[in-house]
């Protein structure tokens, strides 16, 4: 708007005119000098030079929106950009309708937490047919960490779904839907989000689920400048896909222990030692999520999976819609089930905390089937 044209403005023609034989052309010629210097510049009284400023301002400034109308307009985009339902009532009020549009959600959360869990039951809804609640679309699928299970899968929609899985053929019309990659580089992964972009809508894609993003820059650079530009871009270039496409994006992080020591180690790479995981109380109240207070920013819905005093918890730690909850949750044959709907509300530190308690049935590292 700033270069918007006086003569397009409807003055006076008398003062367009001497603004024009002065060779002030633009609003932004205009604006950017004072009244005082206006008046000697155009040889006319202050009153002229008040009054076509005036004019000029109000034709070129953005248009002022009341509180309400901003809500308004709020509520409206929410709806236009819709849900994909986890099918778990309790979280899916907090979120107002589940996994929301065109916004980053992150699953966080320690190795065998129920991350992957949760992503498998997410692609098989977006698949499943509009009638059935589905968003009837394929998903995209980046298994940086080589958990998917097909098979699984197939199961979740079983045990979930009896009424559709045990269609004949349903099954192999369900998975094929679902394109599965695996970069193991993050260059990789840099090259297939660049594919990705351009496929979306080509392919009616419903959702892309990225497992893990620490697996993949961790270990690409160290802990310096080098490896927080690598993470910077592709912050900004996960969130502009989530804008372009309007569909949900998922994207689980590992959590990372902080001893007294300083030093800092992602869980997976404690498990890669072979380490033991018999000493409990080294995990408990030292983890955090991985990839650092940027990303935290980047992720509008952050979910916090923790295991406490031997029972699963799924917290919604950041949401601009939801109060900080917890729910307690088991993993069944049909995926994540809460035990309640109500959730408990969190005060405090206590939702940013990450917990990880419990005994080797509810944190199982070698179980492929928890992953």
């Amino acid at each position: 708007m700033a270069n918007k044209l006086i003569s397009e403005m409807g003055l006076p023609t008398s003062i367009a005119n001497i603004f024009a034989a002065r060779n002030i052309t633009t609003a932004k010629e205009a604006l950017s000098l004072t009244e005082f210097e206006l008046m000697e510049l155009l040889d006319v009284g202050m009153a002229r030079v008040t009054s076509a400023v005036a004019h000029i301002s109000e034709i070129v400034s953005p248009p002022t929106q009341t509180a309400l109308s901003l809500m308004e307009q709020r509520v409206q985009n929410e709806y236009m950009a819709g849900h994909l339902p986890t099918r778990l009532k309790g979280l899916d009020e907090a979120l107002g309708g589940g996994i929301p549009f065109g916004v980053l959600t992150e699953l966080v959360g320690p190795p065998g937490i129920g991350k992957t869990q949760f992503c498998l039951k997410l692609s098989l809804l977006a698949s499943l047919p509009a009638s059935y609640g589905g968003l009837d679309g394929r998903v995209i699928y980046i298994d940086a960490e080589s958990k998917f299970s097909s098979r699984r899968m197939i199961e979740i929609g079983s045990k979930s779904f009896p009424e559709i899985f045990h269609v004949e053929g349903m099954a192999k019309e369900a998975c094929p839907l679902i394109l599965v990659l695996r970069p193991t580089s993050l260059s990789e992964f840099t090259e297939s989000l660049q594919h990705i972009k351009i496929s979306l809508l080509q392919n009616h894609v419903k959702l892309l689920v990225i497992d893990s993003m620490a697996a993949l820059v961790t270990g690409e650079y160290d802990q310096g400048p080098t490896r927080q530009h690598s993470l910077g871009w592709h912050i900004s270039f996960v969130k502009s896909v989530a804008e372009f496409s309007r569909i949900p994006i998922v994207v689980t992080n590992q959590v990372r222990s902080q001893s007294h020591d300083g030093t800092s180690q992602y869980s997976f790479q404690v498990e890669s030692r072979g380490e033991t995981v018999d000493d409990h109380t080294r995990f408990d109240s030292h983890l955090v999520a991985a990839l650092g207070i940027h990303w935290a920013h980047a992720v509008t819905i952050r979910l916090v999976l923790e295991a406490k005093a031997g029972q699963r918890f799924l917290k919604v730690a950041k949401s601009p819609i939801s109060p900080p909850l917890a729910f307690p949750f088991n993993i069944t044959p049909s995926g994540i089930s809460l035990l309640n709907d109500e959730g408990i509300e969190m005060k405090g530190p206590q939702i940013s905390t990450i917990h990880y308690q419990g005994h080797e049935d509810i944190i199982n590292f070698d179980s492929e089937r928890l992953q």
